[in-house]
């Protein structure tokens, strides 16, 4: 497997790990949906949260954050709609994003709710 792939799969793992601490229940792992895939989809008291992990070993080039792309929000919203409906889901729905820097001196999590809206 490339780096990448296992920093992203430890990002994700991070994450699940940091959602559980504060009282989330996960839902799925890796939903798909045509091209789309939800990194985490979880539920915490009445609303469902669709989270998107972005895990980089550096911010040199910028706050993982800042790499959730219009393109990639338009995915993920397809996504949530088509789980909500296939899965008949009767809950309020947001975007988070949770954005992990890890590496050898650092390992941080952040937790953006309410990321994005979508239209």
């Amino acid at each position: 497997m490339a780096s990448h792939n296992e920093l992203g799969n430890l990002g994700e793992e991070l994450a699940v790990q940091y959602l559980l601490r504060k009282s989330y229940k996960i839902l799925e792992r890796n939903w798909t949906f045509q091209k789309a895939e939800i990194d985490i989809i979880a539920q915490k008291e009445n609303q469902l949260v669709i989270v998107e992990v972005k895990t980089r070993n550096s911010d040199f080039f910028g706050d993982p954050q800042n790499f959730v792309t219009p393109g990639k929000i338009k995915l993920l919203v397809k996504a949530a709609n088509e789980y909500i409906i296939s899965n008949h889901i009767d809950l309020e729905a947001r975007f988070d994003i949770i954005a992990v820097l890890k590496n050898q001196k650092v390992e941080k999590v952040e937790h953006f709710e309410n990321a994005f809206y979508h239209f």
